[in-house]
């Protein structure tokens, strides 16, 4: 299986430490609000990888954080705890508005159909874990203290620009209005953020340094090692991640260690909508709930993010979703002919069921390429459709849906048979046709469509499937 790895800017093979084991960490969501697209974009996208993974052989030991504190709203260190700010503008706690959105996050997550990760892990449960980290760090002297926290001195760390491919003296230069000038440079990070002395925070603990509270980018590093070691397989987020969370978790990791902090780093591009980034003060902010209230289901939301790579710059749109729609529709019309094969045909395909998952499964096993995997499912499917299956093809069939559905996640086994009392309906439509009474074939064609069953009159026959 071969992978983009940021690290080298490369396809890399995937080659775990201790095989069949693979060590997998991703950054998760910051619960002080709901998760729009954007968000599910990216977690779709790693559902992919796991699963490809584990289609590979590998046993994925996936780990993906909360982030419940710690995550400030400026990338400076400064302005408010987004957790704070969330809960200000809801009249909650920090504790309760984490916990809410936490559930929401959970809720989203199996709605549309994600993997499981072994280990969901809370910023809030690790704080000693944390603390722990930054100690190793002021020991091994890579650490200063200033007025407002503790911060990690990046000129210590010589490959610090690397990651990211930074310019920091640009950046240096770029910072010198807003610069902190206690910080000794504008790349230097907070570790620990101390508590204001003018009012009590919701989320704090002591510390060696004083009352505070951990910065964002500690607890991935803290958290991703007690679960998965001080080296992991692959570590997984957004692109928006690299210049500065995970180079500075590559510092702060490789420094307290003394090793590679992760072997490959896979990065999803942004989504935009109407060529600009999602943002709530744009008022683009699309969540999932959204799209339900608009009859859209959260499949049709999944195949819509796995018609783009994840390394490609995604555009959404209502139409782009309406679109994957009707292509899900497609694929939900082939899972139906599981229940309606053919006794005798003379047509032929020139796909053999058996070797459909293979096929699908090299694709997608070269830098998740979804795009393609997608393509060959809609040749195969309007195949299929056109010729149907025999019945001592229907076990295949199934073992053909179950692959797509343990590598895409679509749920096309999920497409059950119909009732009796439908089969008798469309026996009886096909008798009125048959006698030329269009009127009746049209009237019970019409009551089956308000049960979500459509009609496709095919040469042989009727064929029906569900209606999204």
């Amino acid at each position: 299986m071969k992978l983009y790895n940021t690290l080298n800017r490369q396809l890399d093979e995937v080659v775990p430490q201790n095989s069949p084991t693979v060590t997998v960490y991703t950054c998760g969501p910051t619960v002080y609000d709901y998760a729009h697209i954007g968000h599910w974009f990216n977690y779709v996208r790693m559902d992919i990888l796991i699963r490809i993974l584990k289609e590979n052989a590998l046993e994925p030991n996936w780990v993906m954080n909360i982030t419940d504190v710690g995550h400030l709203v400026s990338d400076a260190d400064d302005g408010e705890d987004k957790l704070e700010k969330g809960a200000k503008r809801e009249g909650k706690t920090a504790w309760a508005t984490a916990e809410f959105y936490t559930e929401d996050f959970l809720d989203g997550m199996k709605a549309l159909n994600m993997s499981k990760p072994k280990n969901i892990v809370k910023a809030t449960d690790h704080i000693n874990e944390q603390i722990d980290l930054i100690k190793t760090l002021e020991q091994k002297g890579y650490t200063y203290v200033i007025d407002d926290g503790v911060y990690y001195d990046t000129s210590k760390f010589p490959t610090y620009k690397n990651f990211a491919r930074l310019d920091l003296d640009e950046q240096q230069a770029g910072a010198r209005v807003e610069f902190n000038s206690q910080k000794k440079n504008a790349s230097d990070f907070a570790l620990w953020k101390f508590s204001p002395k003018d009012h009590k925070r919701d989320m704090e603990w002591e510390s060696p340094w004083g009352l505070g509270f951990p910065g964002w980018h500690i607890e991935c590093s803290a958290m991703s090692m007690k679960y998965l070691g001080h080296t992991l397989d692959i570590h997984t987020g957004g692109i928006d991640h690299i210049p500065l969370h995970h180079t500075n978790e590559i510092a702060q990791s490789e420094a307290a260690t003394g090793r590679k902090f992760a072997l490959h780093w896979m990065h999803s591009n942004h989504l935009l909508i109407d060529g600009q980034k999602i943002s709530k003060s744009l008022g683009n902010s699309i969540k999932l709930s959204d799209l339900i209230e608009k009859g859209y289901t959260p499949e049709a939301l999944r195949l819509n993010v796995l018609e783009s790579n994840y390394r490609t710059q995604s555009r959404f749109s209502w139409e782009s979703l309406e679109a994957a729609k009707n292509r899900l529709q497609d694929l939900v019309a082939m899972a139906a002919l599981r229940w309606q094969p053919r006794s005798v045909t003379h047509d032929t395909t020139t796909f053999s069921l058996e070797d459909i998952p293979n096929e699908l499964l090299l694709i997608l096993s070269n830098d998740l390429d979804t795009p393609r995997a997608l393509a060959f499912l809609s040749q195969v499917s309007t195949q299929l459709q056109t010729v149907h299956i025999e019945e001592d093809m229907v076990d295949h069939f199934v073992v053909l849906l179950q692959g797509i559905d343990d590598m895409l996640g679509l749920k096309l086994t999920q497409v059950y048979d119909i009732t009796f009392e439908q089969k008798s309906l469309i026996k009886e439509r096909q008798e009125a046709r048959d006698n030329k009474d269009w009127q009746k074939s049209d009237e019970i064609r019409d009551k089956l469509l308000e049960q979500g069953i459509a009609i496709r009159d095919a040469a042989h026959g009727p064929i029906w499937y569900p209606v999204l």
